[in-house]
């Protein structure tokens, strides 16, 4: 008797399919690790890539009236200003009403002391044993000069990401159907066809997830901004410029932004107005989570909105913020590129879909 009769048929096809699979874990988990060593390249790339797609319409625009070198620079040059300008026009609110917020602090501490006493019965002596409590822990937590040490190779590594970021940028805008032409050459002859097309469909599934991303940003915006408005929350304006900068970072973002507002609402107006204040920007955020994301983005990017929200989920467990950041166009990128290549799809049809493909995307590197 052979193997093969001795073997149930059932245990030695799941033995095939499972050495299969531990190898194809194991080739992830090496990319993991791989791509861990030059994550700090590869972040500032993925951004990168993220506002090309964001800004080559405004580019192309611009090169209809000015040399395509002339129109990539002042298209970096003018995110660089609105960025900047905008950050700018928050700190300068902030510091302009800062003298008239301080007078508020004083009257707000006390009404959530007031709060707190009357609601959780807790007395004066009470209140300064847990500040001098909070005070000893501080102090004890640790080396503050390590703190210091670290806090500045981060800035300095986020620096040189920015760094990095733009100098990117500023090549995919002006020099991309060049790049991407290269890359396609890099594969052999009769496989550059199939790799083109797919870079195609993955640039318009990259270009869909940023649109949708911007107007989420500018909903969760203008809802808390309004929110603000209405409660008469200083800085209401200010507070939606931080609200849309800070809608792009997944999670972080949203309660860093949504956590200014709140404690705004708190040393101006109060607990009262705080929890109401706090309950606009959940109710943004939950419009967001389960309405503009899983379908917006979703529908954009051609990915059933359960997916999105496992993406997500999964992105932020594997790699934290930028896990979650890339976790949506990855996943729409990969399931239209795979539909895409096993697809029964002719050349001729190929060649029709890459004319018929937008100005945003590689042009056709056909060799």
């Amino acid at each position: 008797m052979t193997d093969k009769t001795t073997v149930p048929r059932g245990i030695r096809e799941a033995s095939e399919w499972a050495w299969r699979l531990l190898l194809i874990l194991a080739g992830l988990i090496a990319l993991y690790f791989g791509i861990g060593f030059v994550s700090e390249v590869l972040i500032p790339v993925a951004v990168a890539l993220l506002l090309t797609a964001l800004l080559r319409p405004v580019a192309l625009r611009l090169h209809r009236v000015m040399p395509l070198g002339g129109a990539t620079g002042l298209t970096v040059l003018g995110t660089i200003v609105v960025v900047g300008g905008l950050l700018t026009l928050v700190g300068t609110q902030f510091t302009n009403g800062f003298g008239d917020l301080t007078a508020q602090v004083a009257d707000g501490v006390s009404q959530i002391r007031d709060w707190i006493r009357s609601t959780f019965h807790i007395t004066d002596t009470q209140f300064n044993q847990y500040f001098d409590s909070i005070k000893d822990s501080i102090s004890k937590s640790g080396d503050l000069g390590a703190t210091a040490a670290s806090i500045g190779l981060t800035a300095t590594h986020f620096l040189a990401g920015i760094f990095i970021a733009l100098f990117a940028l500023f090549f995919f805008l002006y020099d991309g159907p060049r790049i991407w032409h290269w890359v396609v050459r890099l594969f052999p002859r009769g496989a550059r066809l199939r790799v083109d097309s797919s870079g195609v469909i993955a640039w318009d599934q990259l270009s869909a997830f940023v649109r949708a991303t911007v107007i989420v940003a500018a909903v969760d915006a203008v809802g808390i901004a309004l929110g603000a408005t209405i409660l008469k929350v200083p800085f209401a304006f200010a507070i939606g410029v931080l609200v849309f900068i800070l809608s792009f970072i997944p999670i972080v973002g949203a309660l860093l932004s949504g956590a200014v507002a709140v404690l705004l609402a708190l040393v101006s107006h109060g607990p009262g107005i705080a929890l109401i204040m706090l309950a606009v920007v959940i109710g943004v955020q939950q419009l967001e989570s389960h309405v503009l994301q899983p379908f917006l983005l979703g529908r954009a990017v051609s990915v059933h909105p359960l997916a999105v929200i496992l993406g997500i989920a999964t992105g932020s467990i594997i790699a934290g913020i930028v896990g979650a950041l890339l976790a949506v166009p990855t996943m729409a990128i990969l399931n239209a590129v795979g539909k895409h290549l096993l697809s029964d799809e002719s050349e001729a049809q190929i060649d029709a879909e890459l004319s018929r493909s937008t100005e945003e995307g590689p042009a056709p590197a056909n060799a």
